[in-house]
């Protein structure tokens, strides 16, 4: 393999999200063997940082590949400002409703989440900025509220599921394994040279593409379903576990 990609929550993290010592030192050991180290996520540049540090990923999808960084340049794969506002129309009268955009200006929420530092926006479904949008996020306890957003789509957006709860709302280009083919191919590697190690609805795309596609334990059913193999779980380091003892 001349590259390992690794989905982070849930899959390279601990469940209280730190990184052992054991992972950070065996992914060292793949720098040192000149393996080209990078992640697929859904969480934005801002709350990486802290594991780019430790690790040194040499390009990361963020975002669900909204947000592409590569080693000279950043692709963005926006919502159309059109359909994000269509789509808002749409749930944003959903009772009891938690509704955030992920922008390049920041988070904008109808109500307050500190952990993601969001801020207040009365106005929707108007859009509370003209930057890029990147992703609509969108709780809630209605049974059907899957059923609602699903039919609030555009044609050129789609929905995913984290954590069996988090609706993530992207335009039909940000996909994880979109970014992951425009970071392989910055460094001129072939999908059938990849590994990726994921948990969750979106890494299942690339678990079936890439060369190898290996599951943390802890996976939902459809991840386990498709891997080519099963590793431990993310709190017995399993990543690191797989990558030492079949590939260094």
């Amino acid at each position: 393999m001349k590259a390992i990609i690794t989905d982070l929550d849930r899959t390279l993290l601990h469940t209280d999200k730190s990184l052992s010592e054991y992972t950070c030192a065996t992914l060292k050991k793949c720098r040192d063997r000149g393996i080209l180290l990078m992640a697929a996520t859904a969480r934005p540049e801002r709350a990486i940082l802290a594991y780019q540090e430790q690790i040194g990923f040499q390009a990361i999808t963020t975002l669900n590949g909204a947000r592409i960084i590569l080693p000279h340049c950043v692709i963005e794969n926006g919502i159309i400002p059109s359909s994000a506002e269509a789509i808002l129309r749409k749930v944003v009268s959903i009772p009891g409703l938690i509704l955030s955009l992920e922008t390049g200006n920041g988070v904008f929420s109808n109500t307050p989440i500190p952990e993601w530092d969001a801020m207040v926006f009365p106005g929707f479904p108007a859009l509370p900025t003209d930057g890029i949008i990147y992703k609509l996020l969108l709780s809630g306890k209605e049974k059907d509220i899957r059923m609602k957003v699903e039919k609030a789509l555009t044609a050129d957006t789609y929905m995913t599921v984290a954590d069996g709860e988090l609706i993530q709302i992207m335009s039909t280009a940000s996909t994880k394994w979109n970014g992951i083919k425009a970071m392989l191919d910055s460094f001129g590697v072939a999908q059938s040279d990849a590994i990726y190690f994921g948990d969750d609805n979106d890494d299942i795309e690339s678990i079936k593409n890439c060369g190898v596609g290996v599951a943390v334990s802890n996976a939902i059913r459809e991840v386990l379903d498709v891997a080519d193999f099963v590793t431990e779980s993310n709190d017995m380091d399993g990543v690191a576990h797989y990558i030492e003892t079949k590939l260094l």
